[in-house]
């Protein structure tokens, strides 16, 4: 009876986990990688390695910086790298800064 409990709550969790890894939503913090496209007002990245690819929304008032000059979102090409600042606003995690170098 344990190891049937201890099975559905392992299953139900992976379940959790692979419905939270397809959001795609990034973790409120900052986080590096590289631009992988730039869609209006999304920004999907990868990390470091190109693994682990997020999409996110980039907030209307969001700082963003190329080289450490300010820019618009449609300047940032894929394969930049960037590092870029997510917060909780309401539901939602958003992106509010960005920092940009080109490759």
């Amino acid at each position: 009876m344990l190891r049937r409990s201890f099975l559905a709550t392992a299953a139900v969790m992976m379940v959790a986990w692979g419905a939270q890894s397809f959001a795609g939503d990034e973790k409120p913090g900052t986080h590096e990688g590289k631009v992988v496209k730039v869609d209006a007002n999304k920004l999907s990245m990868a990390d470091k390695d190109g693994k682990n690819q997020q999409t996110n929304t980039v907030a209307a008032d969001a700082k963003i910086t190329l080289d450490g000059k300010d820019c618009k979102l449609a300047d940032l090409k894929p394969g930049f790298p960037v590092r870029v600042t997510v917060e909780k606003k309401g539901d939602e995690n958003v992106i509010t800064k960005i920092e940009a170098n080109k490759a």
